[in-house]
């Protein structure tokens, strides 16, 4: 099952393709061509090229989506593995060959030393053809400390910091990412929850700390709303973990009505309830 690690930054991707162009010129300082804002994500799959079926972690086409002036495939990558060093390079062939333009590869780690391995040149073997992936891990990011970069990018303002909020300007980037999540709280609400969780499991102590400050202070609300909602989820899961351990079958209605509750009150009396009911539908009388 792919882990959290890998799927957060391929969701950013998802939800702000213009994420990629951005990393690319920040830290390769590769002049990306067209408008960043008509940065699209397409399909992952080349199902319908030879061979039968690759399948990349992302693409992202920049300007128009039918004539893109340039493809970047992304991969996310938690450890090195020999086995890209033959797909990478059919990735790129074969996205040139379906949209006949420009081709990068961006390869997302967690840290430097996958980032190094990764790195390492792709001889084909034919003369002087040899790929040199781009790897990229949140330490190469400057710190975001202007807030109003991270509102206009609240993925890059939360990758930076991942890896910059115990560093000098550590009140300076917990602010801007503060920022951020409330652009999101109205941009993006679905993804806020998730986004939180992966900040605070990559804090230290003391950055969660100052992050908590900065939120009491500037008397934001949105934590509080991410809060309940994730208390919510919490609960309605261990509702049907009771039931379904204690044998008793769940039927789909009652299946929708725990997970669709935000009342964590009422979760909490469902979970007391499921320890001792005999049949699920006795939950909600």
């Amino acid at each position: 099952m792919p882990s959290t690690d890998h799927e957060l930054p391929l969701a950013m991707i998802r939800e702000k393709p213009q994420l990629v162009p951005t990393i690319l010129r920040t830290v390769f300082e590769l002049d990306m061509p067209g408008d960043d804002d008509k940065a699209t994500v397409t399909s992952e799959s080349f199902a319908g090229l030879n061979p039968a079926e690759l399948r990349c972690d992302a693409t992202v086409l920049l300007d128009d989506p039918k004539k893109p002036s340039h493809g970047i495939i992304v991969e996310c990558q938690r450890r090195y593995d020999k086995d890209k060093t033959y797909s990478w390079p059919a990735y790129l062939a074969l996205l040139r060959e379906r949209h006949k333009c420009p081709v990068t590869l961006l390869v997302i780690c967690p840290d430097q030393t996958v980032a190094r391995a990764c790195a390492k040149p792709i001889d084909l073997g034919h003369p002087d053809w040899v790929l040199k992936p781009l790897t990229f891990h949140p330490g190469m990011l400057p710190a975001v400390t202007d807030p109003v970069k991270a509102r206009e990018c609240p993925q890059l303002a939360l990758l930076s910091a991942t890896v910059h909020a115990d560093g000098p300007d550590a009140e300076a980037v917990l602010t801007s990412v503060v920022v951020a999540f409330d652009a999101l709280k109205y941009e993006r609400p679905e993804v806020g929850p998730l986004y939180y969780d992966y900040l605070t499991d990559q804090l230290s102590e003391a950055a969660r700390k100052l992050l908590e400050e900065i939120v009491k202070t500037a008397g934001y609300e949105w934590k509080s709303d991410f809060a309940k909602a994730h208390r919510a989820e919490g609960r309605a899961k261990s509702v049907l973990l009771v039931l379904e351990a204690r044998g008793i079958n769940v039927p789909n209605e009652v299946r929708e009505c725990v997970t669709d509750c935000t009342d964590t009150d009422r979760l909490e009396r469902w979970v007391q309830r499921a320890a001792v009911i005999d049949k699920a539908e006795d939950l909600l009388d």
